[in-house]
């Protein structure tokens, strides 16, 4: 480029939409290079952090079910009445400076609405997991039940087949009456004939 052209400014701009066309070349040239990321529908995506705590359904479910099976236990009636009544006990016969919850015991009030409060929605948790399995295993019987009858039929249809095959076979007694007959018959043949020669002469 000569002196007038740096000089001239619409030669500096022309300058400057060369070279950045240039750039430009390089980043398409250098993206070309690069292979290109694409989704892979045969392998299993990552999950994506999310902002909540992420658990496990199956290990929470089945450690609830746990919870309210202890809860409907006989040994958590008797642990909870003993807590109770040395709870009582102690709030209204030791010393006032060590008493923690006096008489209207508001704070054992607290921590029972507190344990009726999560122990109802894991009775019902637990109680939907059964109701699920109660439903999984009534449609496998279901499915059993239909296979039992359908090949029952089956053998039904089988067996009044075979029978009316047997009804067409030749059985030995069937057999042995026919040739008692035969031979029957031709014993009077053999006499009849003789009989009715000697009436001819």
């Amino acid at each position: 480029m000569n002196a007038e052209g740096r000089n001239n400014p619409w030669e500096r701009l022309r300058e400057r939409e060369r070279q950045k066309e240039r750039e430009r070349q390089k980043e398409r040239s250098a993206a070309a290079v690069q292979p290109v990321q694409r989704v892979r529908l045969d392998q299993p995506q990552f999950k994506r952090r999310g902002w909540l705590p992420e658990y496990d359904p199956e290990a929470f479910g089945r450690t609830s079910e746990k919870i309210a099976r202890f809860l409907g236990t006989g040994r958590f009636i008797v642990w909870m009445t003993v807590l109770i009544v040395v709870w009582v006990v102690w709030n209204t016969t030791a010393p006032p400076h060590v008493r923690f919850d006096q008489y209207p015991f508001i704070f054992l009030t607290l921590v029972l609405s507190l344990q009726a409060s999560y122990a109802a929605p894991l009775i019902l948790l637990a109680q939907n997991r059964q109701d699920d399995r109660d439903r999984v295993n009534l449609e496998q019987d279901r499915e059993q039940n239909e296979r039992s009858i359908a090949d029952t039929e089956y053998l039904t249809r089988e067996i009044a087949a075979l029978r009316m095959g047997l009804g067409e076979v030749a059985t030995r007694d069937w057999i042995r009456s026919e040739f008692q007959e035969l031979i029957k018959e031709m014993e009077q043949r053999r006499v009849f004939p003789a009989e009715s020669e000697e009436r001819d002469r």
